[in-house]
Formats: C-alpha cells, structure tokens, sequence
C-alpha cells in the first residue's frame, strides 16, 4: 500500500484520481463525440497552443 509521506502533490493527486475511477468507474465510458467536435478539435490540437504560467494569469488579470 502506498503511503502519502514522501510523495508529490501530483503523485497523490494521480493516486487519489486512480483509485476515483476504481471506485465509481469512468463517467463517460461508452459516450461517443459527435463528428463536428472531433473536427473541431483535431483542428485546435494542429495550432500549436502557448501555455500560461499560473504567475502571468495573475499579472494580467489581478
């Protein structure tokens, strides 16, 4: 069994997320997405996208 001590944030946010889905299953299992938004996203995952630290999102917006 794992333990929290020593572990990241993102080691126990991926173990809590894990054992989520053991638990109650993936909610949108067995749902398909309807043509227009594939599309759509194939489209958007072809533009390179810029990432925004957490930091510049306060500078520009607070």
């Amino acid at each position: 069994m794992a333990r929290a001590k020593g572990m990241t944030v993102d080691q126990i946010e991926q173990l809590v997320e894990q054992k989520m889905l053991e638990i109650i299953g993936d909610p949108d299992s067995g749902l398909h997405l309807k043509k227009s938004f594939k599309t759509k996203l194939e489209k958007r995952l072809k533009k390179p996208s810029r990432r925004i630290s957490h930091e510049e999102v306060l500078k520009r917006f607070a």
